[in-house]
């Protein structure tokens, strides 16, 4: 191949399908390597080996959703990944767990297509090392724009952007990635103008001279001078007073705050970054807020939407907070077992973000082992809720007797003996069901 040498991934556990693709692309000159075991296959992939990965999920282990949602929602973002599916033709899904395998039922491996999309990826550079990406914000298509919004806006730090999205969804997070791009020089900023009396806001954000109202013993910088030279996040804009709008809108426009007490104008060079949960068009409408302040900070727009329309990004999140939960606590990662990814991606997320990066902090102080299962995640609700819709009756009961011998297991510490006494089984019952649900002691 005429490229830069791009590092193939192959994984499978057939040794018909790996022979027989790994000589096919041998021939095409299309260097692989040819992984078995996707604990393996992970380690590498996550230590930036590969550049492309090819996975064979006609397997039943490689079609497991915890190694699925693993190899798409680690803490980078996924490479370019081709699933062979059923009888060997391949396709490149969309970033979700959702892979109907059954849906899917193809002819013999397209090889020529596969080398084809091989070559492009390598040749057009649109490979997608995960050493080079550095967007935190998630894997689906509406927050990779916020992204490149991001990017485009970086060198216009004079322009206010106006963040709009649903509490807890993210949105100082996107303000503080837009001031490590535009790699400013001064500090980051952030007031939540809904926290703060409305006896208290004007001189938190303008400041006040010494003696300036009673209790005002020194004389203290408000936010705007604080972030001089940086970035101000005005965090729900929404709720700010109307006679602190006018004052606002003279600083955006003159580049100047007088702190309460003087008459002195002090020169600010800021990029002002304002946010909100609430719909400012419909209270400048209502006249609670300043018609011309909202065409005066609604110069850029960024629209961040809620969690739940976003699904690809739930897993990728996860991953990402799993990860943060163990540097942070100097622990062994802990995993999602495949149930309660697909839980998480069934709940609703009213909290977005923030109720997710909470929900995995407790699971994984609350979970004994390494694995972390539905129940962990949401000790309230059901099993039943969790489990995928229209089962038969008999896949119900299977699905349910594999998720409890799973819990009785990890109670009982994965001690066979202690847990076959347990379940009211003996020790050869237990190893045939486990045996029978694929059930495996993690690694």
């Amino acid at each position: 191949m005429d490229m830069h040498a791009p590092k193939i991934c192959l994984v499978s556990s057939s040794h018909l399908t790996g022979d027989s693709i790994c000589e096919r692309l041998a021939n095409e000159c299309v260097p692989i390597d040819w992984i078995q075991n996707t604990k393996q296959a992970l380690d590498k992939i996550r230590n930036h080996e590969y550049d492309i990965v090819v996975s064979d999920i006609s397997q039943p282990e490689l079609r497991d959703p915890e190694f699925l949602s693993q190899l798409y929602t680690d803490i980078h973002n996924a490479l370019p990944t081709f699933f062979i599916i059923e009888y060997g033709s391949f396709y490149q899904p969309k970033k979700s767990l959702n892979l109907s395998v059954s849906n899917h039922i193809f002819k013999a491996l397209d090889y020529k297509s596969l080398i084809k999309k091989l070559k492009e990826l390598c040749s057009n550079n649109s490979l997608n090392h995960p050493h080079k990406q550095q967007n935190t914000l998630g894997i689906s298509s509406s927050m990779n724009h916020v992204d490149e919004k991001i990017k485009m806006l970086a060198p216009y730090t004079q322009t206010p952007v106006l963040i709009f999205g649903e509490s807890g969804v993210g949105k100082e997070v996107v303000a503080r990635r837009l001031h490590a791009t535009q790699n400013s020089t001064g500090p980051f900023v952030a007031i939540n103008c809904a926290a703060i009396p409305h006896s208290l806001i004007e001189s938190e954000l303008f400041g006040h001279e010494k003696g300036a109202f009673t209790g005002s013993t020194n004389m203290r910088k408000g936010v705007f001078e604080q972030a001089n030279g940086g970035t101000l996040l005005l965090d729900e804009i929404g709720d700010m007073p109307l006679e602190t709008q006018a004052k606002l809108l003279r600083v955006i426009q003159e580049k100047t705050v007088v702190r309460l007490g003087s008459n002195q104008d002090i020169p600010v060079n800021i990029r002002i970054i304002c946010s909100t949960n609430s719909d400012l068009r419909a209270k400048v409408d209502d006249g609670e807020f300043r018609e011309d302040l909202y065409y005066r900070i609604n110069v850029i727009e960024i629209n961040i939407p809620p969690l739940r329309k976003r699904q690809e990004d739930i897993l990728f999140m996860a991953y990402k907070f799993l990860n943060i939960h163990s540097e942070k606590y100097s622990e062994k990662i802990k995993k999602l077992d495949g149930v309660a990814s697909q839980a998480l991606l069934e709940h609703s997320w009213p909290g977005n973000i923030r109720e997710l990066k909470n929900t995995i902090e407790r699971a994984c102080i609350m979970t004994p082992g390494t694995t972390i299962s539905a129940q962990d995640i949401f000790p309230k609700q059901s099993m039943i809720s969790f489990e995928e819709k229209n089962k038969s009756l008999k896949s119900f009961i299977q699905a349910q007797e594999r998720t409890y011998i799973e819990i009785i297991l990890r109670e009982n510490s994965w001690n066979m003996m202690n847990t076959a006494r347990t379940l009211g089984i003996c020790r050869k019952s237990l190893w045939e069901k486990m045996r029978k649900y694929d059930i495996k002691r993690p690694l």
